[in-house]
């Protein structure tokens, strides 16, 4: 005959089996992975996609009397929205199928500006290839050739320098004034200062329109200047000016004030400790704020429009004649009718999107550069 050895579990004297096994550590809490997609949640998510397109495809262009693209997929987007939901909430409580929700709406959200840029990008680049392949069109100007030219003839040259030199003049005035500002509102203060950044952010929302009629009646008809690059520079500069000063704002805001007070303890003065200490602090935040800047002012049509005039001629001189630039380019293109000329128009979009992209790109490595070599 056989015999097994129980094993038991040793009890401590005066305290029963069940007493010990109510005290014993409770195993620790694992959060829940949210973010985690198991294989019935990626079920669910692409079976209410897919179940939802048909559905919306088969009322919306079978049954009922709808039409239109757009409608057809704000159609689907909901449907799709209360399908989603539906089905997870089978499976899950209440706050899972919230979050859920949620997360399917802001995606949504993204995903239609993901593809609103992307659509102007390649619809920007489809309607102007023809025109910006050609050499031609980025080192000639239009001076003596018609709109209804072959498309090898003539180009932008006069407007990309017209807009590059009306950049430059507008971010040397802007520059210093927009980041002294900042400096006084965050470094100065007092009662001044907080009138100084009211009037900054509702400089922010100043119409285009605006800033080109006080320049316009300010230089042009006040004082006597002619309609040139430098008066359409002045008018870029009014709108540069408060985007810089508000950006500039957040970045010093968010310098420690451990810092100011190490060198104020070194016993440098305000305008040392902000010269030295402050600003190379918060250098990339600066450059971010002039970029900003430099991206509002160089895409404003209005402004330019009124201050500089268009021409068809290569101008170097910012303070005499006509100055065209390549928004004011792209408007009277487009506005022309002619086929050839608007492809001219969209093809100065293309040089316009690259420029400023190549902008931002070297204010980025410049700003990153020199954070490495100090």
């Amino acid at each position: 005959m056989t015999t097994t050895a129980a094993h038991t579990t040793a009890v401590p004297t005066g305290q029963s089996p069940g007493d010990a096994a109510a005290r014993a550590p409770e195993p620790p809490d694992v959060p829940r992975a949210v973010t985690v997609l198991t294989v019935d949640d990626r079920l669910s998510l692409y079976g209410s996609m897919l179940g939802s397109l048909g559905l919306v495809w088969l009322l919306y262009t079978q049954i009922l009397p709808f039409s239109g693209k757009i409608g057809f997929f704000i159609c689907w987007y909901v449907v799709y929205l209360v399908m989603f939901a539906s089905v997870t909430a089978m499976a899950h409580p209440l706050p899972i199928v919230i979050d859920r929700l949620w997360s399917a709406i802001i995606t949504g959200g993204a995903a239609l500006v993901g593809i609103a840029l992307v659509s102007t990008v390649l619809y920007t680049f489809f309607r102007g290839w023809a025109a910006v392949h050609h050499v031609s069109f980025l080192t000639h100007s239009q001076a003596g050739v018609s709109p209804t030219a072959p498309l090898n003839q003539g180009g932008i040259s006069h407007a990309i320098v017209g807009s590059l030199i009306e950049l430059g003049i507008a971010t040397l005035v802007s520059l210093p004034l927009g980041i002294g500002t900042a400096v006084f509102m965050v470094e100065v203060g007092g009662k001044f200062a907080r009138i100084v950044r009211t009037v900054v952010e509702a400089m922010t929302a100043l119409p285009d329109i605006l800033a080109g009629l006080f320049i316009y009646t300010t230089l042009i008809v006040g004082l006597g200047f002619q309609r040139s690059g430098f008066c359409a520079a002045m008018a870029l500069s009014v709108m540069m000016l408060p985007i810089i000063a508000r950006s500039a704002d957040v970045a010093l805001r968010v310098v420690p004030g451990g810092l100011r007070e190490a060198g104020y303890a070194l016993g440098a003065s305000q305008w040392q400790t902000v010269w030295r200490v402050v600003l190379p602090t918060s250098k990339s935040g600066l450059g971010t704020a002039v970029i900003l800047g430099m991206a509002r002012a160089i895409g404003e049509t209005a402004p330019v429009l009124i201050t500089s005039g268009a021409s068809t001629f290569f101008n170097k001189d910012p303070f005499n004649n006509p100055m065209n630039s390549l928004p004011l380019y792209i408007l009277t293109a487009v506005r022309s009718g002619e086929p050839r000329f608007i492809a001219r128009g969209f093809g100065a979009g293309i040089v316009l999107l690259l420029l400023v992209l190549a902008l931002f790109g070297a204010a980025r490595f410049l700003s990153r550069s020199k954070a490495i070599s100090r």
